[in-house]
């Protein structure tokens, strides 16, 4: 009888563990947690490549770096290189990145840049900044983790190494998650 009460203590001990570990992994990565976590707010924005309308619920299910950027804003930039490469090492996971451009002359100096540079990802266009305020950015580069259930897990404001061991171990701790 004492070995299974020891046993089932081990147990629970490893998963207060794990949860705090898990936890612990969006202040690792520099990630703020929100106190609740509250419904992604709802959007449709029109898609730089295309120019199709693109709606947050077109990526249910999925865990989502929602992050807002502009083409003149140097931090943001700074951190759209490891996005690209965290984007092409999770996306067959279920892993998307919307990005969405905060340029007021929108698709004119947003797609020379994309050109340019060679992102991949999505990139929508919010010129109106619609969108921006829905989401209460403060500033130039934020970043929402959104999880696969449709949740804001965190948020980001300024830049960050999305390609750092911590950044990569919340973003995988975060696709563990079942769908909805």
């Amino acid at each position: 009888m004492r070995a299974k009460g020891a046993a089932l203590i081990g147990v629970v001990l490893a998963l207060l563990v794990t949860g705090h570990a898990a936890a612990d992994r969006f202040s690792d990565a520099g990630v703020e947690r929100p106190k609740a976590r509250l419904q992604a707010p709802a959007f449709s924005l029109e898609l730089l490549s295309d120019g199709s309308q693109v709606s947050l619920t077109d990526y249910q299910g999925k865990v989502i770096l929602l992050n807002f950027w502009a083409t003149w804003c140097a931090p943001c930039r700074e951190e759209m290189p490891a996005m690209q490469t965290l984007w092409e090492r999770y996306r067959s996971e279920g892993f998307e990145i919307l990005a969405v451009a905060a340029d007021r002359r929108g698709r004119k100096n947003v797609a020379p840049f994309i050109t340019e540079h060679g992102f991949k990802y999505p990139i929508l266009l919010d010129a109106d900044g619609t969108v921006r305020n829905r989401y209460e950015v403060v500033g130039l580069p934020m970043s929402y983790l959104i999880g696969r259930d449709g949740k804001i897990s965190g948020r980001v404001v300024g830049v960050i190494d999305w390609t750092s061991r911590d950044a990569i171990h919340l973003i995988e701790t975060m696709l563990q998650q079942s769908p909805p």
